[in-house]
C-alpha cells in the first residue's frame, strides 16, 4: 500500500514515479468528488435509513393501526361509502386492502385537488384517521431523498452526486488496494492514533462498503431523471404489444404516480390499457354489475391476497387496476409483484403483468429497489442500516483526515497536489470518456470542472492557492 505524508505531498507529488503519479491524480479526483457527495451522502443515509424504519414500525399510509377483529368484514362499498362521508365531494380514488384481519383499511378520497388518506375499520365501517395524503415523516424523508424537495432541480443534483459516487469508489479502491503490504492491512483496521487510525477506517470501511455502495448508487440511479428515465428505463420497459388486440390510452402508468415513485419501474413508460371496447379475457362472469365490491371479489379470486391496491377508474377510457408491489410495501416478496388492468364497463382483463413477464432489467429493478428501500423484512431493514452507517462513517472519516492534514490557515483548500508529466494521460481520457457515456451527469460535471481549472484556476493565482 502506498504510503503518504501529507506534509510532503506536493514534493513527492512532482517527484513520483508513474504508478505513485496515477495515486496522486487518483487521490486529487477523489477529493475533489468527495467534495461534492460527502453532504449528499450523509443525507442520503440518514433519511434512506429512516425510511426503512418508518415504514416497517409504522407503514407508509396508516396501515398498521389496529381493529378488534370480527367475524366477517363489511363489503368494501359500505367501507367507502363511510370513507365518503367523511369527505363531502369527494371522489374515490383507491382502496388499499389490509395485509392482516387485525388492521385498518384506508382509502383516498381527492377533493379540489387535495388527496386525503381515511382510516376505516373494515368491521364496523368507523373511521379511524384522516390525514393529507403524503404528508407524514416517511414522505418528508423520501422528498428529501429522492430531490432535495426541489423538484427536477433537487434530482439533478443528487444524480450528479450519485454519478461522482462512482467515481469516489473507483479511486477510492485503486487507493486502497494492497500493493507493497498484506492485505491484512486493507481488510482491517489498524488501531493507530490521529490521522492514521482514521485514514486506516476509511480505507477499511470503504474496501468492505464499495460493492453494497455501488449497488444503492446504481439502483437509485435507474430512478434518476436522465441516467434512469433516458437511458435505461425506456429501453427496459415492458412491451404493451404483449397485450394482443387491447386499446391502449394516450397516458402511461406514470400518471398513477402522484408525488414519490409508486408504479414499478418496469412498467412507468408503458401505455395503460383503455377501457370501452370487447377485448380482454373473461374477467368477471356474465351480466355481474362491475362495482368495487365484484371488482374486489374478482382480485381476492385471480390471486390478489392480503394487501393489494386497487385504483378507480378516471375518464371515460380509464381501468379499474390492481397493484401489488414490494416498492409500495405490498409484500416483501418481490417476485410476486403483479400489476392488472380491468375494462370499467365489461369487467373483462385487459392485461396482468407479473414478475416473470417483465425483461431482465425489470426482474433486475424489482429486486432491486426492494433491496433498496429495505421493504423485504427485518433482515433487509437491518442490512440497509448498517450500510447506511458505514457510509456515514466514511464521510465523517475523510472531513476528519482533511481537518487533521489541512493547513493552519483556513485560507487554501488543500486539495491533493496534481503530478506534473502524468504519464500514460491519454488512457485517463479514455477513462474519463468511458464514465462520461456510462453516467452522463458525472461526465459533464468532470468536464465543467477540467475547463474551470484550464481556463480559470490555473490561470489566476488567487484561486490556485485557494483550491491547492
Amino acid at each position: 500500500m502506498v504510503s503518504i505524508d501529507p506534509a510532503q505531498a506536493p514534493a513527492q507529488a512532482a517527484s513520483a514515479t508513474a504508478p505513485n503519479k496515477f495515486y496522486f491524480a487518483a487521490w486529487r479526483w477523489h477529493f475533489y468528488a468527495g467534495l461534492y457527495v460527502i453532504p449528499f451522502f450523509v443525507m442520503l443515509a440518514i433519511t434512506g435509513m429512516a425510511m426503512a424504519w418508518i415504514a416497517f414500525i409504522d407503514g407508509r399510509d396508516g396501515e398498521y393501526i389496529s381493529v378488534t377483529p370480527k367475524e366477517a368484514p363489511l363489503a368494501v362499498s359500505a367501507q367507502a361509502d363511510a370513507a365518503l362521508a367523511a369527505i363531502p365531494g369527494g371522489a374515490l380514488v383507491q382502496y388499499v386492502a389490509p395485509r392482516a384481519e387485525h388492521l385498518a383499511a384506508i382509502f383516498r378520497v381527492d377533493r379540489d385537488g387535495t388527496a386525503t388518506m381515511i382510516a376505516v375499520d373494515p368491521y364496523t365501517a368507523q373511521i379511524l384517521a384522516q390525514y393529507p395524503r403524503r404528508s407524514g415523516l416517511y414522505d418528508t424523508m423520501e422528498n428529501l431523498h429522492g430531490e432535495l424537495m426541489l423538484g427536477m432541480i433537487g434530482d439533478r443534483m443528487i444524480e450528479i452526486a450519485a454519478s461522482l459516487g462512482i467515481v469516489l469508489i473507483a479511486t477510492g479502491l485503486y487507493m486502497w488496494w494492497p500493493r507493497n503490504s498484506h492485505w491484512r492491512a486493507a481488510l482491517v483496521p489498524s488501531l493507530g492514533r490521529g490521522r492514521a487510525l482514521w485514514k486506516s477506517l476509511h480505507g477499511v470501511f470503504g474496501f468492505w462498503v464499495c460493492l453494497f455502495l455501488l449497488f444503492f448508487l446504481i439502483s437509485g440511479l435507474a430512478w434518476a431523471g436522465i441516467w434512469g428515465g433516458k437511458f435505461v428505463q425506456a429501453w427496459s420497459q415492458f412491451p404493451a404489444e404483449k397485450w394482443d388486440n387491447v386499446p391502449l390510452s394516450d397516458t402511461t402508468h406514470g400518471s398513477m404516480n402522484h408525488g414519490p415513485k409508486e408504479v414499478p419501474w418496469a412498467l412507468e413508460q408503458t401505455p395503460m390499457p383503455a377501457s370501452g371496447s370487447d377485448a380482454g379475457i373473461a374477467g368477471l362472469p356474465g351480466n355481474t354489475p362491475v362495482t368495487i365490491d365484484t371488482m374486489d371479489g374478482l382480485a381476492r379470486q385471480i390471486g390478489f391476497t392480503e394487501r393489494y391496491q386497487l385504483n378507480l377508474p378516471t375518464g371515460k377510457s380509464g381501468v379499474w387496476t390492481f397493484s401489488r408491489d414490494s416498492m409500495s410495501t405490498d409484500s416483501v416478496d418481490p417476485t410476486s409483484d403483479r400489476t392488472t388492468h380491468i375494462d370499467q364497463y365489461t369487467g373483462k382483463i385487459l392485461a396482468d403483468v407479473r414478475y416473470e413477464d417483465c425483461s431482465l432489467a425489470g426482474k433486475a429493478m424489482a429486486v432491486g429497489i426492494a433491496l433498496h428501500m429495505g421493504t423485504m423484512g427485518l433482515w433487509s431493514v437491518l442490512a440497509n442500516s448498517v450500510v447506511c452507517l458505514s457510509v456515514v462513517l466514511l464521510c465523517v472519516s475523510g472531513v476528519v483526515m482533511w481537518w487533521k492534514r489541512r493547513p493552519l490557515k483556513l485560507a487554501r483548500l488543500a486539495a491533493p497536489p496534481m503530478p506534473d508529466n502524468l504519464p500514460l494521460w491519454r488512457g485517463a481520457v479514455f477513462a474519463g470518456l468511458a464514465v462520461s457515456l456510462a453516467f452522463p451527469m458525472a461526465g459533464l460535471t468532470l468536464l465543467t470542472v477540467m475547463l474551470l481549472d484550464a481556463i480559470a484556476i490555473s490561470r489566476l493565482p488567487v484561486l490556485k492557492r485557494a483550491l491547492s
